[in-house]
């Protein structure tokens, strides 16, 4: 039986993440003063004081969730936590996956990281759309309600798969409120529109996707020492190609995250490590595997 460590993605961030790790571990520390250095602003104080409004704008969002999370992972590697089975992450997550078993360098993930938050709210600025969360409604009737939904006008899909009972859908608003509509009268036990203007993993982030492309191109990909289990394909990547593509095509695809897990189990995984803030992965896995050993990492415990 082997271990997989799990790194989260938008949403799971807080007002007051890594605070207590920045003061506390010079690797943590270290962790956030080269990203305010690299990023020429205070991502470090907007972790630790927000304002939450400013924090959540994906383009804060999503670099504050990775630099915090390789945080944590150098206060793991200092402590002697032995590299996992694999690695894998939910979104966001899965540039911090890649950097941690350093397919790549801290610096480039980092970058990446920010251009991605800017190239998905200037897409979401320039094709705004919507998504919303659906409860107890299985993956195909889902996808049935996307289809029938969706029209040359506007269009939706299934953006994450996230455990059995809850799906997340993006895409046009028009097309969203009526597959909403749809949902409901399948008799989803709760049908939730999300409070976000972006709609990610749809096809409105293809102008996004076309220019993380080329910045994926740009940056320099190492072979992972574990494998990572992709977001689209629920494979492993183990080569420098195959997470080129993977990141390409990312934006626009949807997150397999229950294939993903359920791939893992069937390797015999059977502890799952969340590598960030919160336990939103953690959460997903009991509804996948009850059984599965689930550990949370929390400062002064066993961080």
């Amino acid at each position: 039986m082997s271990s997989a460590y799990l790194f989260p993605g938008q949403g799971a961030q807080h007002v007051g993440m890594g605070l207590e790790l920045y003061q506390n571990t010079p690797e943590a520390r270290a962790v956030f003063d080269q990203a305010d250095e690299q990023l020429g602003i205070a991502l470090s104080t907007l972790c630790f004081e927000g304002p939450e409004e400013t924090l959540t704008d994906t383009v804060n969002q999503q670099p504050a969730l990775f630099v915090t999370s390789m945080a944590m992972w150098q206060r793991m590697q200092a402590q002697g936590w032995e590299l996992p089975a694999y690695v894998a992450g939910h979104s966001l997550g899965e540039l911090s996956a890649l950097t941690a078993v350093g397919a790549l360098s801290f610096a480039d993930g980092l970058s990446l990281v920010r251009k991605r938050g800017e190239l998905m709210k200037a897409a979401g600025e320039q094709e705004p759309g919507a998504m919303a969360a659906i409860l107890a409604l299985d993956i195909p009737t889902v996808q049935q309600i996307c289809e029938q939904a969706s029209n040359d006008s506007g269009a939706v899909q299934v953006a994450n798969d996230n455990c059995p009972g809850q799906v997340v859908i993006s895409g046009d608003e028009d097309a969203l409120m009526r597959a909403m509509t749809l949902a409901e009268e399948a008799k989803a036990r709760k049908v939730v529109k999300l409070p976000i203007t972006i709609a990610a993993h749809s096809r409105l982030m293809a102008s996004a996707a076309e220019a993380f492309a080329q910045a994926v191109d740009a940056t320099p990909i190492q072979a992972p020492s574990v494998p990572v289990i992709a977001n689209v394909t629920a494979q492993p990547l183990t080569t420098p190609d195959q997470i080129r593509e993977e990141l390409k095509a990312q934006l626009t695809a949807g997150v397999s995250w229950t294939d993903s897990m359920n791939y893992l189990l069937a390797q015999d995984v059977d502890t799952f490590v969340e590598v960030g803030p919160g336990d939103t992965l953690l959460s997903f896995m009991k509804r996948i595997e009850r059984k599965a050993n689930r550990v949370k990492l929390t400062f002064g415990d066993n961080l």
